[in-house]
């Protein structure tokens, strides 16, 4: 799963794609299809197994303290919640295919981008959507602060972030494009 869905069905109407002033929902297309599988994985397998435990449970007679029937139905909740997220993710996704700008030394949705900041770190991120990106693996989401402050730069401009602790100059060193070896380089 990539993207906790909200805790009421409210929050999910609403901020269907947080942050988000043009209330587009940019997406690579291996992370549609990520999405999109987990979606299939979800009604052709996983919703039919409990759908089989729920009604075996049933068919055992008191259902009130019945474990296998009360965990079932809710787990059943859960997917159907979760499958219901899952669509309206993927409908109002908008497939941005990072490969158009290989070769490109700009910033742009796809990117992988290399920064330093005001001490010389250099810290290596890739934008993508925010269904697809894992922090933990130096993905950022396109509405983030970070990545909002390097969309639309070129290797070697310096961009401004701005943090709760102040502003920070970031120059950018490299940028990369998912399906290419070559990468381009500040000289």
């Amino acid at each position: 799963m990539f993207t906790k869905p909200p805790d009421s069905d409210d929050e999910e109407e609403k901020n269907l794609v947080p942050g988000s002033v043009s209330g587009k929902n940019y997406i690579t297309p291996q992370g549609y299809a990520r999405l999109r599988s987990e979606l299939l994985d979800l009604i052709d397998n996983e919703r039919p197994k409990v759908v089989e435990i729920v009604h075996w449970a049933a068919s055992n007679g008191d259902r009130s303290e019945n474990g296998d029937y009360l965990y079932g139905k809710k787990r059943l909740r859960e997917i159907d919640k979760h499958i219901r997220f899952l669509t309206q993710r993927l409908k109002i996704a908008e497939i941005s295919n990072p490969c158009i700008h290989v070769g490109s030394d700009q910033v742009f949705f796809g990117a992988t981008v290399t920064y330093a900041d005001d001490t010389g770190s250099e810290r290596t991120v890739t934008i993508l959507g925010i269904d697809e990106a894992i922090s933990g693996l130096g993905q950022i989401s396109w509405i983030s602060p970070v990545a909002k402050a390097l969309l639309k730069s070129r290797i070697g401009d310096e961009v401004t972030l701005v943090t709760p602790q102040g502003s920070q100059l970031l120059e950018v060193v490299k940028v990369n494009y998912l399906s290419t070896e070559k990468s381009r380089t500040r000289g």
